[in-house]
């Protein structure tokens, strides 16, 4: 029974660790720790996909910082993973390969030789029923998340023009095959989010929430600095804890919110999502 508070604890954990004068490597891996270190994630031989938010090519924190990418990659390298897989497709507004183009995350397999970047728009796609699928009922995404052994979320910290706020839960939009998005998009945006999270299975999720939106987003919006990393098990929790950061700001979109109200995090609390 001890065992079992304490996994249960462990599961809805979310750590914070503030990255002011720390290296970021460093900072990642403080955030890990109590949760077992990265080795509680990741073992040898094991392939690994990255998921970060390449929503466009706009910079951090409208899209994931390179160097927060590479810190992140280099931990997960430390266990001799068989490979890491690092894959997106940006939104379905505007030209999306041009964007990922100007990203260049390619240029990152220099630096790490087990590194695959994959453009997802270019992937094989597998449909799937949603189960207890309320607003979305089925869903294409990429077909090799069945053939990967651990999948780690990636997202940023901000506010949404549509959402209201996107982090772990709306990461999962950019696993969703484009042509199907425009769909999502047509009436309960934030609860087709939490059913879509029903085929996602993250064994990890790090939020580099050094800098955020606190309105507007996901492209653009007004910048302020947290200056903090979020690592849980539990997309959720951490999405509850990021609501709040954004809301100790002022001026903030998200102001007067329950974060347990805002629909996605409801409705996904609903699903038993953790």
């Amino acid at each position: 029974m001890t065992f079992s508070l304490r996994a249960a604890k462990i599961k809805s954990m979310v750590t914070r660790v503030n990255t002011e004068n720390k290296n970021l490597v460093d900072a990642i891996e403080e955030a890990l720790a109590p949760l077992g270190g990265i080795s509680a994630f990741v073992k040898k031989d094991e392939r690994v996909f990255l998921k970060p938010n390449f929503n466009t090519s706009d910079p951090y924190p409208a899209s994931s910082d390179l160097e927060f990418l590479k810190a992140v990659i280099s931990i997960v390298s430390s266990q001799s993973p068989a490979e890491i897989i690092l894959g997106d497709s940006p939104t379905f507004f505007g030209n999306s390969k041009k964007y990922f183009e100007e990203i260049n995350p390619w240029q990152l397999e220099k630096e790490f030789k087990n590194l695959r970047v994959v453009f997802l728009n270019e992937e094989a796609w597998i449909k799937k029923t949603v189960q207890n699928g309320k607003y979305l009922k089925e869903a294409s995404v990429p077909a090799f998340l069945d053939q990967v052994d651990k999948l780690i979320l990636l997202p940023c910290l901000k506010t949404h023009a549509w959402a209201g706020y996107t982090g772990a839960l709306k990461l999962a939009v950019g696993l969703l095959k484009p042509t199907e998005r425009i769909r999502l998009h047509a009436g309960h945006l934030q609860e087709k989010i939490a059913d879509l999270n029903t085929l996602i299975k993250p064994d990890l999720v790090i939020m580099d929430a050094r800098a955020c939106f606190i309105n507007k987003g996901p492209a653009e919006g007004e910048i302020k600095k947290p200056n903090l990393i979020l690592a849980s098990k539990n997309r959720v929790e951490l999405d509850i804890e990021g609501v709040k950061i954004i809301q100790s700001f002022p001026g903030n979109s998200l102001a007067g919110i329950n974060p347990l109200e805002l629909p996605q995090i409801k409705r996904a609390k609903e699903l038993g999502i953790g």
